[in-house]
C-alpha cells in the first residue's frame, strides 16, 4: 500500500466542512450490547498455571474501557471546539469514532452524527447513548468489525465497518477460533450474537482504523488547509521489519502460556489465548483515574486500576527500548540506543516524548556533566520546549553542556512555521525524531512516517537505532557515565498549554496533571560504565647534540 498521502482518503471533517447535510436522526438500533453482558461468561477464566486472566478482569482497568473517560482526550477535543467553533459538529462527530465507537455507530446507524459531550458526564446524560459511550472501546465494539477494507484509506480515522442491515438475533461476532455448536446457541442466548471465526481480528491492519488518524488543518471559518497525519502508528510498523515477522497484537495481546478456556461455561482449554490488557503506554492516564476516579466516573477499583499501571509499567521496561554507553578518545560517551517496538518510540499521539538523561561523575561523585534531569513539575532542565512555548530542543548529534538535550519526539508547526501542539492548526512536523523501528528506511519512507528536522542527514540515526556522543573537558582520572531512556505520555507543553484554553476540562486536566507531575514519566532503561581518562603521554627527551673536539 502507497502510505503517501492518499487520494482516496477523504475524512469526515472534510464532508461536513463541505458543507453535506447530516441525515435526519432516528431512534437508535440495538446494534451493540453493554461489556457486563459479555463478562458473565468471559470472567472466571484461569491459565493452566492457576493465573486469572479473565477477559473483563484484565480489560476493565485499562485504556480501551476507559476510552471516552479520557480527562486528556476530553480537554483536547474542548480545546478543539473552543478554537474551531464552526467545526463542533465534525469535531465530535469523528473524535466519538475511536473513544465512543459504540456510541458514534448507533448515531450514524439512525441516521445522525456521532457525539462527545451530550454523552458526558458518565450517569448523568440522559441521551440515549450515553451508557454505550461510557463503556469506551468495548467487547461488541471490537468483534463487530467487519473484514472491509481493514488497513485501507477508507477505514483510518475510525471508519471501519460494522454490519447495519443484519438484525439483532443474528448479526456475527468475529473471533479467533470456531466456537463448538453448544457454545454458541449459550451465547446466541445470552446475547443475541452469532460467533465467527474470522483470522482478521489477529491481524494488525484490524488495529489500523482508531490507530491511524489523519487530521485537517484549519483556518478561518473552518477552511481546510491540508492534512496532517496525527497518528500513525500502523503505517509506521507498515514501513519497518516487523510487518512481516508480528502484528500488533503479538505485543499489545501477548499470548498466554498453556491452555486457556474461552468461556467459563462448557468450554475446553485451548492453546493460543490473547490477553486482554491492552499494554500501551498512558501511564499517566492510569495513575489519574486510581486518584481522581470517582470526578470522572471511572467504575473500576483502585487496586484493579493499580494493577493496570503496574503491567504498563513492566510493559514499558521490557520492552521498548535497550541502551548502552562505549568511551572513547578522552572523555567521550557514546550512547546507543535500541528501539525494540514495532513502530516508533514514542509513537501515536504526539504529546508523548522520550529523552535521554545523562550524567558523567568524577571518583569523587561530583556531577562534571547532567543532560536531560527530569524536574518535578513534568519538564526537563535544558529542553527549549519546555521553557519557551514558540521554541524546541533540535536533534542532537552531540552534548556538550546541560542545556543541550536529546528529545525523541514530534515538534507541530502550523501554516505559518509556527509551534503549535492544536491538532487542527498542525500542517507538517517541524521536529520528528522519534525513535524508529527496526528495518525502517529514512530514504525511502513516505511522506505521513517521515523523519523531520536534523535527524534526517544524521548517519548515526538510523532504522532501530540512535547513537548520541556526550563530550566533557575532562582531568586525568576515572568517570562514571550513567545514561537513561525517559518516557512522558503527555510532555510538559502539551499539558500547560491546555491553560491558554480556560474550560472546565481543560482547567481540570491542567489540575490533574500538576498533582501528578513529579509521577508522569518512567525510564524505560538504564546503564552506566566507567571510562577513564590517562594522562596526556610526555614527549621523548632529545638529548643536546655532540660537540665535535675541536683539531
Amino acid at each position: 500500500m502507497d502510505t503517501s498521502p492518499l487520494r482516496s482518503y477523504v475524512p469526515l471533517v472534510a464532508l461536513l466542512a463541505a458543507g453535506l447535510p447530516a441525515r435526519a436522526a432516528q431512534p437508535p438500533p440495538a446494534l451493540f450490547a453493554p461489556s457486563v453482558q459479555c463478562q458473565a461468561c468471559h470472567n472466571g477464566l484461569f491459565a493452566s498455571d492457576g493465573r486469572d486472566v479473565s477477559i473483563g478482569l484484565e480489560w476493565r482497568p485499562g485504556m480501551m474501557a476507559h476510552a471516552a473517560l479520557d480527562p486528556y482526550w476530553q480537554a483536547g477535543v474542548r480545546r478543539e471546539i473552543l478554537e474551531h467553533p464552526e467545526s463542533r459538529a465534525a469535531i465530535e462527530a469523528e473524535c466519538s469514532a475511536c473513544h465512543m465507537p459504540m456510541a458514534r455507530q448507533t448515531a450514524v446507524a439512525g441516521g445522525s452524527q456521532g457525539e462527545v459531550f451530550a454523552n458526558l458526564p458518565p450517569g448523568v446524560p440522559t441521551h440515549p447513548t450515553a451508557a454505550l459511550a461510557a463503556d469506551g472501546v468495548s467487547c461488541s465494539a471490537c468483534h463487530q468489525v467487519l473484514a472491509t477494507g481493514l488497513g485501507e484509506p477508507e477505514t483510518f480515522n475510525g471508519r471501519f465497518e460494522v454490519d447495519f442491515a443484519t438484525p439483532a438475533g443474528r448479526r456475527a461476532v468475529s473471533g479467533p477460533v470456531q466456537v463448538d455448536p453448544p457454545i454458541a446457541r449459550v451465547m446466541r442466548s445470552a446475547t443475541g450474537f452469532e460467533p465467527t471465526a474470522s483470522p482478521h481480528v489477529q491481524q494488525a491492519s484490524f488495529c489500523a482504523s482508531c490507530h491511524t488518524l489523519v487530521t485537517h488543518t484549519l483556518g478561518p471559518g473552518g477552511q481546510v488547509l491540508g492534512e496532517f497525519p496525527e497518528q500513525v502508528p500502523y503505517l509506521e510498523w507498515r514501513h519497518s521489519a516487523y510487518r512481516d515477522t508480528r502484528p500488533c497484537q503479538g505485543c499489545h495481546m501477548p499470548v498466554v502460556e498453556g491452555t486457556v478456556p474461552y468461556a467459563s461455561v462448557l468450554a475446553a482449554p485451548r492453546e493460543a489465548f490473547s490477553s486482554h490488557t491492552f499494554l500501551g503506554g498512558n501511564i499517566l492516564l492510569n495513575r489519574i483515574f486510581s486518584r481522581f476516579g470517582p470526578e470522572l466516573g471511572v467504575v473500576a477499583g483502585v487496586q484493579d486500576l493499580e494493577r493496570g499501571h503496574a503491567a504498563t509499567v513492566a510493559h514499558l521496561q521490557s520492552a521498548s527500548a535497550r541502551l548502552s554507553v562505549a568511551c572513547e578518545g578522552a572523555l567521550s560517551a557514546l550512547v546507543t540506543i535500541e528501539n525494540l517496538g514495532g513502530h516508533k518510540l514514542p509513537t501515536a499521539y504526539p504529546s508523548r516524548r522520550a529523552w535521554l538523561h545523562v550524567v558523567v561523575r568524577d571518583a569523587t561523585g561530583a556531577v562534571v556533566l547532567e543532560s536531560g534531569r527530569p524536574a518535578a513539575d513534568g519538564s526537563i532542565q535544558g529542553n527549549d520546549n519546555d521553557a519557551d512555548p514558540a521554541r524546541f530542543e533540535p536533534h542532537r548529534q552531540v552534548i556538550r553542556s546541560g542545556e543541550e538535550v536529546q528529545v525523541y519526539e514530534g515538534i507541530l508547526a502550523d501554516p505559518d512555521g509556527r509551534v503549535t501542539t492544536g491538532l487542527l492548526r498542525a500542517l507538517t512536523y517541524a521536529k520528528d525524531n522519534r525513535l524508529l523501528p527496526a528495518g525502517f528506511d529514512k530514504a525511502t519512507a513516505p511522506p505521513w512516517v517521515a523523519v523531520h528536522g536534523e535527524a534526517s542527514s544524521d548517519a548515526d540515526f538510523t532504522g532501530g537505532i540512535d547513537r548520541v556522543r556526550y563530550e566533557v573537558a575532562a582531568s586525568p582520572g576515572t568517570y562514571r557515565v550513567e545514561a537513561e531512556l525517559w518516557y512522558q505520555p503527555v510532555g510538559y507543553r502539551w499539558a500547560h498549554n491546555l491553560g491558554d484554553v480556560p474550560s472546565t476540562e481543560t482547567d481540570r486536566f491542567v489540575r490533574y496533571y500538576d498533582a501528578l507531575a513529579s509521577a508522569s514519566g518512567v525510564a524505560l532503561a538504564r546503564t552506566a560504565t566507567t571510562c577513564t581518562v590517562a594522562p596526556a603521554a610526555k614527549a621523548d627527551a632529545v638529548s643536546p647534540p655532540r660537540r665535535r673536539p675541536s683539531p
